[in-house]
């Protein structure tokens, strides 16, 4: 049985790159997961993407309501400014990770 690693998949250069690396250097098999924070109108073409470079499987995760819930709120109750002039700007899914990836509706079976 081949090992098996998740990667937080953009549909970019890089992460798109960053699979058929993974599976060549180390032989992993990569599941490819995507963030869905509301930031895309059809994640299907960047499913087909992942599965296209070589992922095993492509998964989008609805994380809207962990991104609400977990930076949005307490952005805007502090009143946070960027640089003390500009409203916050929320940060890209893949900062999301770090913090909020065990919480998430993960497909069951996908991580021990």
């Amino acid at each position: 049985m081949t090992d098996k690693v998740v990667l937080a998949y953009s549909g970019g250069l890089d992460t798109s790159v960053a699979i058929k690396w993974i599976k060549d250097k180390y032989g992993y098999d990569v599941i490819a997961v995507t963030i869905d924070v509301g930031n895309e109108k059809d994640f299907s073409a960047v499913r087909e993407k992942a599965l296209k470079v070589g992922a095993v499987k492509a998964l989008v995760i609805d994380a809207k309501k962990a991104f609400v819930t977990d930076y949005l709120f307490p952005v805007l109750k502090a009143g946070s400014l960027y640089e003390g002039v500009y409203p916050w700007r929320p940060p890209s899914p893949a900062r999301l990770w770090p913090n909020s990836w065990p919480r998430w509706p993960w497909p069951k079976g996908l991580l021990p």
